[in-house]
């Protein structure tokens, strides 16, 4: 038997709304694929500090170049605190066409109108569907396995600061197999200047968590 003689039979074991689904993920990658420079998203990282107390950081990722373009971090994410978050984020008229967010209630009228006073294009996902924002979720794993599942974190002041560290490096030093191993502060307009001769060394990022690679001048 080939394996196209089992085509049909797989193809009967999919329920049509599954087939829809299928169909709806395809089309929305195309569209995200197509107008990806356009299109920024935004989500909440919840995280824990040592006395088990409850902080939230809050990302804002540009999908087309991978840049984590903003992070804030606060132990009240009020709606007032998030739509400041989003005007720190688009200054001078630095802005998507489009921002991808999910139903949190963190997100409220103040955010929403920061939202169309700018211009911007408000993008809700559906409820339970993590796939419609799946690169910025998959930057919130990223930044548990690279960054926090490591350090114990103590204060706000200490969670912000280790991840601007890591959002320095990811943003200037760490490639990206989407990107065609650049990274993306490249794809973004920066440079990356490259040293052919002399010594290398290593640069520690996060106490030596990660390194960075370089060439003496």
């Amino acid at each position: 038997m080939t394996s196209g003689d089992n085509a049909p039979h797989t193809a009967a074991k999919k329920s049509p709304q599954e087939c829809a689904e299928e169909r709806r993920d395809a089309a929305g990658a195309t569209i995200l694929r197509n107008h990806a420079g356009e299109v920024w998203a935004c989500d909440f990282l919840p995280v824990t500090d040592l006395l088990f107390r409850p902080l939230y950081a809050f990302f804002v990722v540009a999908l087309g170049s991978r840049r984590v373009v903003h992070v804030g971090v606060t132990r009240h994410p009020t709606d007032a605190w998030v739509a400041q978050q989003l005007r720190e984020a688009t200054p001078f008229g630095q802005r998507p066409q489009h921002l991808i967010r999910d139903n949190d209630s963190k997100y409220g009228p103040a955010f929403s109108r920061v939202v169309k006073a700018s211009g911007i294009a408000e993008l809700r996902t559906a409820y339970r569907a993590p796939r419609q924002n799946a690169t910025c979720e998959r930057f919130l794993g990223s930044v548990r396995r690279e960054c926090l599942d490591h350090p114990l974190i103590v204060s706000e002041g200490h969670l912000r600061r280790v991840l601007q560290e890591y959002v320095g490096h990811f943003n200037h030093h760490r490639p990206h197999r989407a990107l065609r191993q650049q990274v993306p502060d490249t794809l973004a307009g920066g440079t990356c200047p490259v040293e052919e001769r002399g010594r290398v060394y290593a640069i520690p990022v996060l106490g030596g968590l990660h390194h960075v690679y370089q060439r003496a001048a």
